[in-house]
């Protein structure tokens, strides 16, 4: 099982090649506050001087060290390969190849690259530093160095220096698969350790948190550790580790490492020899280590399906970004038919992507010719706009000087193609609605249909100009159409309709019928010849006269009362128009029973002519539409296409991908190949029993 760190450090190589954070590989972030020890501990495990150090913040970038045992025949291969001399080195992910093998130097380097991202205002980055040692007095074991936590900004660090730190902490030990190194110095109150609060905020039950105390030989004289080491203080399951640190004597006098943790053991022996054998530095690598193989072997189910999940996506993402252009007159030729196509499977219902949050195509198109454009016909009211007053003027202006004994028919046909008239307006309305449908059409095949016109935006350019112009080129002719329809209805009044002919009949015997009840109503005393003379004085003086139009009194019906009626004009004196019909009809004009009647009767023959005519309309609209619009884009959008699009001259301009389409494809293809990489490196581990 000590091969299976190995195998996570070939996985994170893996991903550092592609830059990528997005698997959660098992590693251990060390945490703690300033001053506490941290980099003492890194050092020890190392047994080098490596890390930068000062007064203040110092580690402002998380550094990743790989520590990578290596044994004699590994150290000779090397060697022979890179041109090393000695047991040890050090490699950088931003160097590349370099091969560092004075620690010093690679001490340098993790200042000037800090530096270089983070500046030298002490202010922090979360872009990490790569770092792996070889060595072979190392164990197997990645850590992650994070910055020490701060509560006070000093200098010019930024005043959310404290809140910045804090989340670049938790944005590591938030990760499952990491283990928690709390760092806290033996001189302070452990009940108040920092590392410790911040661990248990994403561990609670401290299942991957180990403690480490530092600074053993600095605790006050009569004290000791004891109760700490012992776990009686603050539990922790993963266990607690003490250690002494190189103190800064020691390093400014070059103390080497090897040397310190002799000195440790010596200290541990004669303080705590009963604890001496589970605490020191060299216990602490162990420990993780062994900590370290358990956790990467229980990590690496879920670890081999999340590669696996994600290898999926980016093959898919790879494949929407389509291959590099070889032949362009077929590609061309392909993509313009593929929209064609594509366009008109919308339309007819076909499409592969079919929308679920809208109606859209030919759906769309339904619904406008049958709900709305339908709908709002049926909310015409055949009557609306005319007066009583418009009707009778048009009655009286058909009958010229004489009175006359019945309706004139030409009143009717002038207010019967009035009404009709306010057909024309919603038709219109109806294809400038398929038209704007038809429009929305090329979009939705742009989006979900042909994602690859998003490779070649002066395609997908070139390709909405072509049908936007052609839908441009139809829009008129479709409208001359829809309003030579209402045209047509207009120039010939068909009284002679079937289901006209039929209505009239029916009205005239309701009228007649409301003759004889009228008759059957009469006082039996009145003699015949008075009543006639009555009807007829009532009818001359209701039409025939100048007279009985002036006159003021009660004849009409109740129910006639209010009806509308026109004011009376200005004066001649004031220089206005005067319409002379309209002059002597007073303000309380009310209709006399012929006149009442001959209104009844323009009125229901108007509307029940308007409704054959609406019928007809609401038919023969969406016909014309379909044919003179929808039908034949849909005929005519392939050749236009290539008609416009298919030119020799034109397809390195239309092909072209877009700037950043190149590198999106490349940095997909490497990411797919260190996932595939990545999965292959997991199947080892079955194949070779260490999982």
């Amino acid at each position: 099982m000590e091969a299976l760190i190995p195998v996570i450090n070939k996985l994170q190589d893996v991903f550092n090649t592609v830059g990528a954070d997005i698997i959660q590989l098992p590693q251990i972030a060390v945490v703690g506050t300033q001053s506490s020890g941290k980099s003492s501990v890194l050092e020890s495990l190392v047994g080098k001087d490596l890390l930068p150090r000062g007064t203040g913040i110092v580690t402002r970038r998380p550094l990743i060290l790989q520590l990578v045992n290596v044994d004699s025949e590994d150290r000779r291969k090397t060697g022979e390969e890179n041109g090393v001399d000695g047991d040890e080195w050090g490699k950088f992910l931003h160097t590349k190849n370099k091969i560092y093998t004075d620690f010093d130097e690679i001490r340098q380097e993790i200042e000037t690259e800090t530096e270089r991202i983070s500046g030298n205002n002490k202010g922090i980055s979360d872009e990490p530093i790569h770092l792996k040692i070889f060595s072979p007095h190392v164990v197997n074991l990645t850590l992650v160095d994070l910055p020490g936590i701060t509560k006070v900004p000093v200098g010019d660090q930024p005043k959310d220096i404290e809140l910045q730190i804090r989340e670049l902490i938790l944005k590591y030990i938030s990760n499952p698969n990491c283990i928690i190194l709390a760092v806290t110095a033996a001189n302070t109150d452990m009940a108040t350790s920092e590392a410790l609060k911040v661990a248990r905020e994403v561990d609670p039950d401290g299942r991957r948190t180990l403690a480490v105390v530092t600074k053993l030989d600095l605790m006050d004289a009569g004290t000791d550790a004891m109760d700490v080491l012992m776990g009686r203080v603050i539990p922790v399951k993963l266990g607690l580790i003490g250690v002494v640190n190189r103190s800064q004597l020691d390093i400014n006098n070059k103390k080497i490492v090897a040397d310190s943790i002799r000195d440790e053991h010596a200290f541990l022996q004669k303080k705590y020899p009963s604890l001496a054998n589970r605490n020191g530095t060299k216990y602490l690598a162990r420990t993780l280590n062994r900590l370290l193989m358990h956790h990467i072997r229980d990590c690496l189910p879920e670890l081999k399906t999340r590669i696996n999940v994600l290898a999926a996506q980016y093959q898919s993402l790879l494949n929407s970004y389509g291959e590099p252009v070889e032949d362009m007159s077929s590609t061309l030729l392909q993509l313009i038919t593929k929209f064609a196509t594509e366009y008109c499977n919308t339309i007819e219902g076909t499409a592969k992507y079919i929308e679920t949050a809208e109606l859209c195509g030919g759906a769309r198109i339904c619904y406008i010719f049958h709900e709305t454009f339908g709908r709002t016909l049926e909310s015409v009211d055949p009557l609306g706009g005319l007066k009583t007053i418009d009707v009778l003027t048009a009655i009286r202006n058909a009958t010229g000087p004489r009175p006359a004994l019945f309706v004139p028919e030409v009143s009717f046909e002038l207010l019967v193609k009035r009404q009709v008239k306010r057909l024309e307006e919603p038709s219109l309305r109806c294809v400038e609605l398929v038209h704007e449908e038809m429009q929305r059409i090329i979009q939705h095949c742009s989006n979900y249909s042909t994602q690859e016109l998003l490779r070649f935006p002066k395609l997908h350019d070139a390709i909405v100009e072509v049908v936007t112009s052609l839908l441009r080129k139809r829009l008129p002719v479709t409208n001359e159409m829809v309003h030579n329809l209402v045209a047509i209805e207009l120039a010939y009044i068909n009284t002679k309709h079937p289901d006209f002919a039929d209505a009239c009949g029916l009205m005239n015997n309701n009228i007649e019928e409301q003759r004889r009840n009228r008759m059957r109503e009469l006082p039996s005393a009145v003699p015949r010849d008075k009543m006639a003379g009555g009807a007829q004085g009532e009818q001359d003086e209701g039409t025939g006269t100048w007279r009985g139009m002036l006159k003021k009194g009660d004849e009409g019906q109740d129910e006639y009362k209010n009806k509308p009626q026109s004011s009376i004009p200005a004066s001649p004196q004031n220089r206005h128009a005067v319409n002379l019909l309209d002059v002597p009809v007073p303000v309380a004009r009310k209709l006399s029973a012929r006149e009442q009647r001959d209104c009844e009767v323009i009125e229901m023959l108007i509307k029940s002519y308007f409704l054959i005519v609406r019928k007809n309309i609401q038919d023969s609209v969406p016909k014309a539409v379909m044919h003179f619009l929808v039908n034949h884009v849909k005929d005519s959008l392939q050749s236009e296409l290539v008609g416009q699009l298919y030119k020799p001259a034109l397809l390195d301009d239309l092909l072209t991908e877009s700037e950043d389409m190149a590198q999106r494809r490349n940095e997909a293809a490497d990411m797919l190949k260190a996932l595939q990489k990545a999965s292959h490196v997991i199947a080892e581990i079955r194949e070779t029993h260490l999982w």
